[in-house]
């Protein structure tokens, strides 16, 4: 094993491409309850692009390594008396930090030290370019339409950005459960692909009222629970649309996504609507989540999103390869309007 690695390193707050340099750095070593994983490969998230921003929910002491979500793996070395897994064993590790709570390494860079109530073994149809997103978007799927809204089979469940990667999870889950799904969209040419993709029902923005929409839709009883990942108008918009008593979990806040005033990043409800309806509109953070949930469970709902993923109900399309010396070209990519496949750093041929 080599004694330095390859890290790509955020020294300050600032613009990714200015602040990030690939560096050399120390292979760490693996305590008591901990593994060393030799990274394959890492996604590149939105979010990990906003930390090294300072536009989200921690940040970090710099300098930092870059990635804070999940890569794959194999363990190259375990801590002392540390039991549970095996030397060369293909693991996802899961590097969000709790919060509250310390900086964790980053994923961008060879080797991780990751905690073994952490790493998930990988089935072995899954490609390297597929296992590491496993965590992330699959899970928050999971949990927002079973865990944060309890969503029942035939119940009505309305998601705006379907084609997102998340949106297009929900759709398979939902179909997998037989939840029916009112799915937003902001262009007329992503309708039929949403359809095709088990949409019950689509609603295009560009030149469709969501609220009436959503009456016609479900009719008198109304739609009940609803996720949305845009706030600003849009956000807005569904929880008007929602039947009194009912629940909009808000994930993410995409209609900011360039914005740097923290003042705008804002869902203008009407009060009204929240008063006399009684409706709830709360956030969920993946990140808070596995700060208050016991690594059991967390590891008990990972576990269904790999049953999920194995049995072919969940769908992880590959992502694109890039190595850490094409970082740039990498997070351009990343925020690119239309860019597919999700762009990876990779460390080695799989």
């Amino acid at each position: 094993m080599p004694q330095t690695m390859r890290a790509l390193v955020a020294g300050k707050v600032g613009e990714p491409a200015d602040v990030l340099r690939l560096e050399s750095r120390p292979v760490p070593a693996p305590r008591t309850g901990q593994a060393l994983i030799r990274v394959k490969a890492t996604p590149i998230h939105a979010s990990d692009l906003h930390v090294l921003r300072g536009r989200y929910g921690f940040t970090p002491e710099f300098p930092t390594v870059g990635g804070h979500m999940e890569c794959v793996g194999h363990i190259e070395a375990l801590g002392p008396d540390t039991d549970g897994f095996k030397i060369g064993e293909r693991v996802v590790a899961v590097a969000i930090p709790a919060v509250p709570g310390p900086s964790v390494a980053g994923t961008w860079q060879e080797y991780l030290v990751a905690d073994t109530r952490r790493l998930l073994p990988v089935p072995s149809q899954l490609s390297d370019y597929s296992a590491c997103q496993l965590a992330v978007n699959p899970l928050t799927a999971l949990l927002l339409v079973t865990r944060e809204l309890d969503v029942q089979p035939g119940e009505w469940l309305l998601q705006t950005a379907a084609g997102s990667t998340v949106g297009r999870l929900v759709i398979a889950l939902s179909k997998h459960l037989g939840i029916r799904t009112v799915n937003v969209v902001r262009r007329r040419e992503a309708v039929a692909e949403i359809k095709a993709l088990g949409g019950d029902e689509v609603i295009c923005t560009e030149d469709e009222d969501l609220l009436r929409r959503v009456a016609e839709i479900a009719g008198p009883d109304g739609v009940r629970k609803a996720v949305d990942c845009v706030a600003g108008v849009v956000g807005a918009q569904v929880s008007q649309a929602l039947a009194p008593g009912g629940q909009l979990v808000v994930y993410g806040a995409l209609s900011t996504h360039r914005q740097t005033d923290p003042a705008a990043l804002t869902i203008p409800l009407q009060a009204r609507s929240v008063i006399y309806e009684t409706k709830a509109v709360r956030g969920f953070w993946l990140n808070r989540w596995f700060g208050a949930t016991s690594p059991e469970d967390a590891l008990r709902a990972l576990s269904e999103v790999r049953s999920l993923v194995a049995e072919g109900v969940l769908s992880i399309p590959e992502g694109q390869p890039f190595p850490l010396e094409r970082f740039g070209e990498a997070l351009v990519l990343a925020e690119s309007p239309a860019h597919g496949a999700k762009p990876l750093f990779v460390f080695d041929a799989q």
